[in-house]
């Protein structure tokens, strides 16, 4: 296996550009490459043969976008700062962010004036007035060439290299029709097409705009984990001091000091004191793990409330965290980048068109015919088929619908996610936080009177620990506590203190504790069902059990079941132990269940799920399921999950709510089919009209109104996804 090197790269305006520069690494001999338009990155393994990472660096600018080796977010601090540094410096930081700023200058130069130029191409009594007609040549001149200019240079870039796409039809579509209205002006006519031009630019540049703001955030999962790091650690000195330096001075085999409602700063092992970790940012698990010496702690995690002290095991790159986020990259990378639908079929029908055209005119001319007659033929045919109306396919169908989906606090990115949608045959979900709602609640208690239990929950509110917080909750009702002596909170074991003269102590089930019925009995069952039983003694005797159990959410099994009425298999995918994500199976009724998955292991599970040739579809809200999301075809993220996890998928719930992911997958589809529909429109329309055009039959004023008429009809069609009312689809489902 050669070198593996992460590139991003600047400069890519479309997807046809990224399959550009895929296309001409992977001609490089001995270099192997993956284009990533949405992360503007690229991952290229290179073996001896390939002339090194230089060449391929050299390629890319040759053919006008620029590349650079990628800095680890989790690497040397200082060096990723120095990267920062010449991002800045080139005003690239945030490749996407900074080709949607772009773009949306250039709209709203165009906007305005687009609008007066058709304003004035609807009136027909000014089509024969020279003032009129010099104003819309005018007007449209910065529109075509100044807003236009990135489509006419991804054209010009394509030409150079001998390939074509939809930048093609629509550079040239728009560059004849205002070169004939010059003409037309120059020479006294009046068959201008100025609104043409403009109208075609204006509608390409938002669909652009709008692509690039759906794809801003994708870069930006890795940033999100990497903000779970520390900026500073407190080093623990072998003559006792504590010093606090700057993360990047740690080293493995440093001790630190990790304080109470501190966030570890690396992987290590414990070596000093006892507490309750939380490792729910991490690995999705809603009960804090205990740790005591020997015991291994992830970066990342936050300390519950005991001070202990930590050997670094890992640090930078070799952190878990760091591994989780470079699985995030190498799934997005993975990702061939999506060939729009548009473009696969404009790399056929722009050189028929141009063909065309060009036979239209030498036709017109060798049998006769008049030479302006004939260029206005010509002209006819390139306007006709210029793709006004395929430029409004997907913007028109994607702004309806997932304007409609925000209104419904659904996320979608991009039209790559509306086409994932249409062809996932499986639905993974988390358990945590996904199908259940990752709080900890009070299931059921066995042993003691009304006295004892108020007497527990007493204690328990003098804890911040979210099992204490449960119980407390639950036992304590809305009376008054007794008072709690002598108060005490042991990390990782519990709480005591004294209450009427009697000590209670509360902390898990040990194999020490000697239980007789019903307590034995409840225990037994708790743990057989994956819940967590909390004991209470009384000056020492065990006399009540509390049993607490992460619940299921209200609305999931109902969506679980919308899904298989979908025909869609569901799979519960969770690192939690087997009993409980099997009880958790079963009660909301998933086709099957995979349990006790490392956080780092969730992305192959996803892999093997999709090696039968099968879409998959993760759900999930923990950064354990980043790369998992990442890796899916279609990721899902409930909206009150971490960062990584939203950043990661290609849609995010804003509500939590499974019902809504159902929601979330069945607008994707209705929105798919209607982009397939107004594509299909805009095609048999070209089809039909060129003919015409050919003829002479069609002068290019009817055929600029032809491809307005087209363009309502597409919008109209998207319009439709306005109405999409989610209550009417589960309506429809039962």
């Amino acid at each position: 296996m050669g070198t593996v090197v992460d590139l991003d790269i600047s400069g890519m305006s479309c997807a046809s550009c990224a399959s550009r520069i895929q296309k001409k690494i992977n001609d490089l001999p001995g270099a192997e490459g993956s284009v990533n338009f949405a992360t503007h990155s690229a991952r290229v393994e290179l073996d001896s043969t390939s002339g090194g990472l230089e060449s391929v660096i050299g390629l890319v600018g040759d053919l006008g976008y620029q590349a650079r080796p990628h800095v680890s977010e989790f690497g040397n601090e200082e060096s990723a700062d120095e990267d920062e540094e010449s991002r800045s410096a080139h005003g690239e930081h945030g490749h996407h962010s900074g080709a949607s700023a772009n773009l949306r200058t250039r709209l709203i130069v165009a906007t305005p004036l687009t609008i007066l130029v058709a304003i004035l191409g609807m009136v027909p009594a000014l089509h024969t007035q020279t003032w009129s007609i010099w104003t819309a040549v005018v007007l449209s001149a910065p529109v075509v060439w100044w807003s236009g200019w990135p489509i006419h240079q991804s054209n010009l870039r394509g030409l150079r290299h001998r390939s074509v796409g939809m930048d093609t039809l629509v550079s040239l579509g728009a560059s004849v029709a205002w070169v004939w209205s010059l003409y037309q002006a120059l020479s006294g006519g009046s068959e201008v097409y100025a609104e043409v031009s403009a109208v075609v630019i204006t509608f390409v540049l938002l669909g652009r705009w709008l692509e690039a703001r759906a794809t801003d955030s994708s870069v930006d999962a890795v940033a999100a984990l990497s903000r779970l790091q520390v900026d500073r650690v407190t080093l623990l000195h072998a003559n006792g001091q504590e010093e606090s330096v700057p993360l990047s001075q740690l080293a493995a085999g440093d001790h630190f000091v990790v304080r109470p409602g501190e966030r570890v700063a690396t992987d290590g092992l414990v070596i000093e004191g006892r507490t309750a970790v939380d490792l729910s940012l991490v690995t999705g698990e809603s009960v804090p793990v205990e740790v005591k010496v020997g015991s291994d702690v992830v970066g990342g995690s936050v300390n519950g409330s005991g001070r202990i002290a930590v050997e670094a095991t890992a640090v930078g790159s070799d952190t878990v965290l760091a591994r989780i986020a470079a699985l995030v990259k190498e799934a997005q990378a993975g990702k061939a980048p999506v060939e729009r639908l548009v473009d696969r079929i404009a790399g056929v029908f722009v050189p028929i068109v141009l063909v065309l055209s060009l036979l239209t005119l030498l036709g017109w001319i060798l049998f006769g015919g008049d030479v302006s007659f004939a260029i206005s033929a010509a002209v006819a045919v390139l306007v006709i088929a210029c793709p006004c109306a395929l430029g409004l396919a997907t913007p028109t169908a994607l702004v309806a619908g997932t304007g409609r989906g925000a209104q419904l606090g659904i996320l979608i990115r991009g039209p790559e996610v509306l086409e994932a949608a249409q062809a996932v045959d499986r639905v993974v979900l988390d358990k945590t936080g996904t199908v259940t709602t990752g709080k900890l609640v009070v299931q059921s208690v066995a042993g003691g009177d009304a006295e004892q239990r108020q007497a527990v929950a007493a204690v328990e509110s003098y804890s911040e620990h979210p099992i204490a917080r449960a119980i407390a909750a639950d036992l304590g009702g809305d009376g008054d506590l007794p008072k709690v002596r002598d108060f005490a909170a042991n990390p990782g074991v519990g709480a005591a203190g004294v209450v009427n003269g009697v000590r209670v102590e509360i902390g898990k089930i040990r194999d020490e504790h000697r239980l007789e019925e019903p307590l034995a009995s409840a225990t037994a069952a708790a743990i057989a069902a994956g819940a967590t039983p909390v004991v209470a003694h009384f000056n020492g005797v065990p006399t009540v059990v509390i049993v607490l159990a992460d619940t299921v959410k209200p609305n999931s099994r109902v969506a679980i079941e919308r899904l298989h009425e979908m025909g869609l298999t569901s799979i519960l995918l969770t690192g939690d132990r087997a009993s409980t994500a099997v009880e958790v199976g079963r009660e909301v009724s998933i086709d099957e269940v995979i349990a006790d998955v490392a956080p780092e292991d969730k992305v192959t599970e996803v892999r093997r799920l999709q090696n039968d040739d099968v879409a998959v579809a993760m759900v999930g809200d923990g950064i354990n399921d980043a790369a998992a999301l990442a890796q899916a075809n279609l990721g899902i993220a409930m909206g009150a999950g971490t960062d990584a996890a939203r950043e990661a998928a290609d849609i995010t719930v804003v509500n939590s709510d499974l019902q809504s992911v159902v929601d979330a997958i069945a607008l994707a589809r209705r929105t798919w089919r209607t982009i397939k529909q107004n594509l299909a429109w805009a095609f048999g329309y070209n089809l039909a009209a060129i003919p015409l055009a050919m003829s002479g039959r069609l002068s290019p004023m009817i055929a600029g109104g032809a491809m307005a008429l087209s363009s309502v009809l597409v919008v109209g069609n998207s319009m439709r996804l306005r109405r999409f009312d989610p209550h009417q689809q589960r309506s429809n489902e039962d």
